[in-house]
C-alpha cells in the first residue's frame, strides 16, 4: 500500500492531517519519535499550506525532530 492511499481513504488526492480538515495536502511532515525509534524510523504526516506550520510546531513542542518536503517526496532518515 502506498503512502498517498493510506492518506487520501481511496479518494486519490491526499487530504491533510489536522483534525477536522478536508484540505488537500501539499506538503509532507516527516518526523518521528526520538525516545522510541532509531533515526531511519520516520513517520509522515500530510499537511496543507494553512495547517503545516501548525502541525510541525505540535510535533517539534514534543520534542520530535521534523522535516517538511512537497507532499510525495520522501525521507530516508530524520536526524
Amino acid at each position: 500500500m502506498s503512502l498517498l492511499s493510506m492518506l487520501d481513504g481511496g479518494s486519490g488526492e491526499a487530504r491533510c492531517s489536522a483534525s477536522g480538515c478536508g484540505a488537500t495536502a501539499a506538503h509532507a511532515l516527516h518526523w518521528r519519535n526520538p525516545r522510541i525509534h532509531s533515526a531511519d524510523r520516520v513517520k509522515t504526516w500530510a499537511a496543507c499550506d494553512e495547517h503545516r506550520e501548525t502541525l510541525a510546531a505540535w510535533l517539534r513542542s514534543r520534542g520530535f525532530p521534523v522535516t517538511a518536503t512537497a507532499f510525495g517526496e520522501t525521507v530516508e532518515r530524520i536526524a
